[in-house]
């Protein structure tokens, strides 16, 4: 059986997401709007709780937008829940939980290259440091060096939330 191991508390995990809302609100304090971008399922979370904090320290208006992507087969269809003219001329921040060989940031990125946006940034909780692809973070919560066999959790809901490494 394979153990978990609590690196990160709850406590912890709302630091950093202070810290990363502080991070994206400096690096986009010139813009009306901001749209923060989750991959589904903890990249999507990470982003709600992202927006929260966001809209506790700014006046930037905010638009939440899901990406749904097959991690094991990026390539597979995107699907966005926001028509693309939307993007038109505005910043986007990326925003998933972990950051491991780049893959599935880099097809969000490449996904949203095909439309006139300003810029795009990402953001993550943990990055992990094991990239495959030229794609990096702009905002992290903490940078983990870790084996490639080690597997890491965020988990953002409930008493167990925290980050765990198996």
């Amino acid at each position: 059986m394979v153990s978990n191991t609590k690196i990160k508390s709850k406590k912890d995990i709302q630091a950093s997401l202070k810290r990363l809302a502080y991070q994206v609100y400096e690096s986009n304090f010139e813009e009306n709007e901001l749209i923060i971008v989750g991959i589904q399922m903890a990249g999507n979370q990470l982003a709600a709780l992202l927006i929260e904090e966001l809209r506790a320290i700014s006046p930037l208006t905010l638009m939440h937008v899901t990406l749904t992507l097959d991690k094991k087969n990026p390539r597979n269809s995107i699907q966005c829940t926001t028509p693309s003219s939307s993007f038109e001329n505005q910043s986007i921040v990326i925003v998933d939980d972990v950051l491991n060989t780049g893959s599935t940031l880099i097809y969000a990125v490449n996904y949203f290259l095909q439309f006139p946006v300003k810029q795009i940034k990402t953001a993550v909780m943990v990055n992990r440091n094991h990239k495959k692809f030229p794609v990096k973070a702009d905002f992290k919560g903490i940078s983990l060096s870790t084996s490639t066999n080690e597997h890491v959790t965020v988990v953002l809901e409930g008493d167990e939330s925290g980050i765990y490494l198996s």
